[in-house]
């Protein structure tokens, strides 16, 4: 009998060093392949297989905005074709940030050659757009939400308004965005902790903000919505909004795409609690490269008591079970248990 899946797709900064690789050695379907690298030679760009075969990883190259893209969109849809369907029932698809667009091609609303084409695209023109981003945790270290913290971060947003913005609710992390003065100033005014936060999302500019609208209107312009097609499976944005599978408005769905999550925040958080509470997934399959998302949705669980989650240790605990419930594709034993041979 099939188990049910909510499928999670990564967003930006998630193909690095470590992920060097992760393409080539799961070894996507040719014909899948052939699609991704079509849209790079078209747009006259270095090729998925061809940024997969250099001799060492390239900061410079991997992380290059429309590069790293591409390789991100690449591994996140070649591991959602690679999953067994015949023990999985795929109940919707979400994702955090640039993985928006991922869903949308695991959701057959873009094909792999046009969702290609759209994250280079979009890539493009966003980095060519103001402002920064860093990151900075708004939970304790038992993931229970931390007031002070957020009400540092509040602070910041209030004292800096029109010029800092919520840029990705993540869990147990706020992602700001804005002017890079705003930034600076915000950085420097949150206290450290971890040793590593605040933490400034290298060569990320003023995503999921106002500084986004010569992007979007860019994109609205050269991608009318009969480049989409129906989803073939629910969909949960960046508001928690669903959008039925065979049933969505295309034109609302591709302003949403290009405008909405283009320039105002996404809730990362609400779509994965939408989710769980409107599909009630047996499990949560989180698509690679890396495995990085888990954290932010297991925060995200616990922020709603999910399954009587009120911890990390409780996650923790919920993770020992024979088959996990949160099954990282980026973590080769997890990913044992969602692909049809176990050595996809």
């Amino acid at each position: 009998m099939k188990r049910t899946a909510l499928v999670v797709c990564p967003g930006r900064g998630t193909y690095n060093k470590t992920e060097y690789g992760y393409i080539r050695n799961h070894t996507p379907e040719a014909a899948l392949m052939a699609q991704f690298d079509n849209a790079r030679e078209v747009a006259a760009l270095t090729t998925v297989t061809e940024l997969e075969s250099m001799p060492v990883f390239n900061r410079a190259v991997h992380t290059k905005a429309d590069n790293a893209a591409a390789l991100i969109f690449a591994a996140g849809v070649a591991d959602y074709a690679a999953i067994d369907f015949n023990q999985f029932e795929v109940v919707a698809v979400t994702g955090n940030s640039m993985g928006w667009y991922t869903a949308l091609g695991c959701a057959g609303v873009l094909s792999a050659e046009t969702g290609m084409q759209l994250v280079t695209d979009m890539a493009q023109l966003t980095a060519a757009c103001s402002g920064a981003q860093f990151i900075y945790p708004v939970v304790d270290d038992n993931w229970r939400p931390d007031p002070v913290r957020q009400a540092l971060v509040q602070q910041q947003l209030t004292l800096h308004q029109s010029e800092l913005f919520m840029s990705i609710a993540y869990g147990g992390y706020a992602v700001l965005a804005g002017t890079e003065a705003a930034v600076k100033a915000a950085m420097s005014a949150l206290p450290p902790c971890d040793d590593r936060f605040p933490l400034l999302l290298t060569g990320h500019a003023g995503f999921h903000t106002a500084l986004m609208q010569s992007a979007s209107d860019k994109a609205l312009a050269s991608w009318p919505a009969t480049r989409f097609n129906q989803p073939q499976l629910p969909l949960v944005d960046g508001r928690g909004h669903i959008w039925p599978d065979l049933g969505s408005d295309l034109a609302a769905l591709q302003h949403y795409t290009l405008q909405h999550q283009v320039c105002q925040t996404y809730d990362f958080s609400k779509a994965l609690q939408v989710a769980v509470k409107e599909f009630a997934p047996e499990h949560i399959i989180l698509l690679g490269p890396g495995a990085g998302a888990g954290s932010a949705v297991a925060q995200s669980l616990i922020q709603i008591n999910w399954q009587g989650l009120t911890s990390k240790q409780d996650f923790t605990d919920l993770q020992h079970s024979r088959t996990p419930y949160v099954l990282s594709m980026g973590m080769p034993e997890q990913r044992l248990h969602c692909t049809l041979s176990g050595l996809a």
